[in-house]
């Protein structure tokens, strides 16, 4: 009988280890800029064809490498990092491995032009599929340039799960962020199909993160600062008011490289505790500096994910400096004691009943303990007064106009609900008479018991049935501002922007692009006037672009859903009986009247029989 167990070509081992580090373009760039980094570049510039799938280049102006370099760093396990394993407690540097450069080669077409300061001339040196074709001297710059073409050539299932270009720009994108933000002292720029993306100059971090995310941030931030004898912590936190629900950068960096850490971003989250809304993010840019030997780097290909030796203290240590930076630098309001000579003003007594609250003492002193607003069979008139008896003997004119149907009067004419009607029918049998409930039900009769709304999910339904036609339709109302404003994007939105502009025309926005990720607002949608519409185009294009989506008809679904969150009748919002009941229609007029875009539920109805059992005694 044969043996079966045989080694593997070094070709297919090194495509086996490709799918663990190299799992995009981005991953390509993730490497190929480290290697950089760690060579001691002070510019780095890159250049992207087609998100990648054609072409990736990195040129630095680092050390360079010899002949002899140049051909070894293609092999496995071929590092300048680390000599022995005790090395890895002591790393300083971005890789260690020797696996990056091998698993690029295996996967695509690599030129790789390089040179030492010290040396004349420089080496050139092509390989595809982990073959060497070619190797020769050439004249090129000091430093290295390293060009990849052709990714997943050989590997055809890897590039057919390749997302649209849209979506693998924006990977690339966030990992060129994750670096730059590390080493604000390093001149960086990306190139995408000869447009420049970014061109960021050496400087200090806070001027890094405002050319990075725009100059919105720059008033926002927080710093902190704090040292111990086992970890200092550095960067900045936002303020609470620039909370969000999606799209806030986290970051978290360790000895110059970026991680993903749930637990610290926990007590990030916990700062932050009753000043931001349920569910919100606050941008932060957090680094820590600890002993090389107290954390761990090599548990995952990707080394994103870090374990540290002191992960407790270190959570605690974090805790208190976000919260230090927030209580020293946010503003809070002062009291006031000086109230001589003020007039009072009542305030709100949730103990008192509403008449007691609001009663004058002359009625406290004549009220009628038998009287019930809601009896409908036997109501008692009150007492005559004084001036009633002027006009006694006039005679009684008698109205011919109806009632409006009480919330809680149970002889109403509703028409019956029949067990297998559907609920959009329940529209023709509510009363026309509503009651808001803290400012933010609607509650109504109908026949089978008590409605109640979520005004806002209510009107978030509505919204977004409009916006999604008018993007369909391309029919929006444009308002035309007096006095243009001017909005700031960041970079890496810039892309992004300028794929949804047309369906950002088609609900009513006009921009002019004024270059340098700046676009004038000509024009809003129609019924916005009073909001913060700058605000609201970051918000739109954050959510927009976070939603991960190739599909033209998803991307429409996400615009027309975050204009309906941002443009919605806010909870809180006292409205009138008219309001509300122009907003009951509506929602009934929409395809689904149970449940928002996003799933949650607009309405519930509590049946009489249960009412009636509440009641019971």
């Amino acid at each position: 009988m044969t043996d079966v167990i045989h080694l593997l070509p070094d070709s297919v081992a090194n495509q086996i280890a490709a799918g663990e580090v190299i799992q995009r373009p981005a991953s390509v760039i993730k490497e190929l800029v480290e290697n950089a980094v760690d060579a001691g570049a002070q510019t780095i510039h890159v250049l992207v064809v087609d998100a990648g799938r054609t072409s990736i280049q990195v040129i630095d102006d680092g050390c360079g490498m010899s002949e002899t370099d140049a051909r070894l760093a293609f092999e496995r396990h071929a590092t300048s990092k680390i000599l022995q394993a005790d090395d890895l407690f002591s790393l300083q540097t971005m890789g260690f491995r020797g696996e990056a450069l091998p698993s690029i080669a295996a996967v695509a077409q690599v030129e790789l032009r390089t040179r030492r300061a010290a040396d004349e001339v420089g080496t050139s040196l092509l390989i595809s599929a982990s073959r060497v074709e070619n190797q020769e001297p050439c004249s090129c710059s000091p430093g290295t340039s390293i060009t990849v073409s052709n990714l997943f050539f050989n590997v055809p299932a890897r590039r057919k799960f390749l997302k649209t270009n849209a979506t693998e720009l924006n990977n690339i994108l966030t990992a060129f962020e994750r670096i730059v933000l590390v080493y604000p002292s390093v001149n960086f720029t990306l190139h995408s199909n000869s447009q420049e993306l970014m061109n960021l100059r050496a400087g200090s971090l806070l001027q890094r993160i405002t050319d990075v995310y725009g100059r919105r941030y720059a008033q926002d931030l927080l710093p902190i600062q704090v040292e111990t004898a086992l970890c200092k912590v550095t960067g900045f936190v936002a303020k609470p008011e620039t909370a969000r629900k999606k799209g806030a950068p986290e970051c978290f960096f360790v000895n110059g490289r970026f991680m993903k850490h749930p637990y610290f971003h926990k007590a990030v989250q916990q700062a932050y505790e009753r000043l931001v809304p349920a569910g919100s993010h606050v941008p932060y840019f957090i680094y820590f500096e600890v002993s090389p030997a107290d954390i761990d780097v090599n548990i995952h290909p990707t080394k994103t994910e870090i374990k540290f030796e002191n992960e407790q203290y270190i959570w605690q240590l974090l805790m208190a400096a976000v919260k230090d930076a927030i209580g020293q630098f946010c503003e809070v309001p002062q009291l006031d004691f000086d109230t001589e000579g003020r007039p009072e003003i009542p305030t709100y007594a949730p103990t008192q009943s509403d008449s007691a609250r609001f009663a004058t003492p002359s009625s406290l002193d004549h009220h009628n303990p038998q009287y019930n607003p809601f009896s409908s069979s036997k109501r008692k008139t009150a007492p005559a007064s004084g001036w009633e008896q002027l006009y006694a003997d006039l005679p009684r004119q008698t109205s011919t106009e109806q009632p409006a149907p009480s919330l809680f009067d149970n002889d109403s004419t509703l028409a019956p609900l029949g067990g297998s009607q559907d609920l959009a029918s329940v529209a023709s049998e509510k009363s026309p008479v509503h009651y808001q409930y803290k400012g933010c039900y609607i509650m109504t009769a109908v026949k089978s018991g008590l409605m109640i709304i979520d005004q806002y999910r209510a009107d978030v339904r509505i919204r977004y049935e409009q916006y999604l036609a008018q993007l369909q339709m391309r029919a929006a109302d444009t308002q035309q501002v007096l006095f243009p404003e001017v909005v700031q994007f960041a970079p890496s939105e810039i892309p992004f922007l300028e794929q949804i502009l047309p369906r950002m025309s088609a609900i009513g926005f006009e921009l002019t692009d004024l270059g340098q990720g700046s676009y004038a607002v000509n024009g809003i949608p129609a019924g916005i006037e009073g909001l913060d519409y700058v605000q609201l185009l970051h918000n739109l294009v954050d959510e927009t672009l976070h939603h991960h989506s190739d599909s033209a008809e998803q991307q429409a679904q996400a615009i027309a859903l975050s204009m309906a969150r941002q443009t919605a009748v806010p909870q809180g919002q006292v409205l009138s009986n008219e309001e509300m009941e122009n907003l009951v229609n509506e929602l009934f007029s929409c395809s689904n009247v149970n449940y928002t875009p996003d799933g949650r539920s607009i309405l519930a109805i509590l049946p009489q029989h249960d009412i009636e059992k509440l009641l019971d005694k």
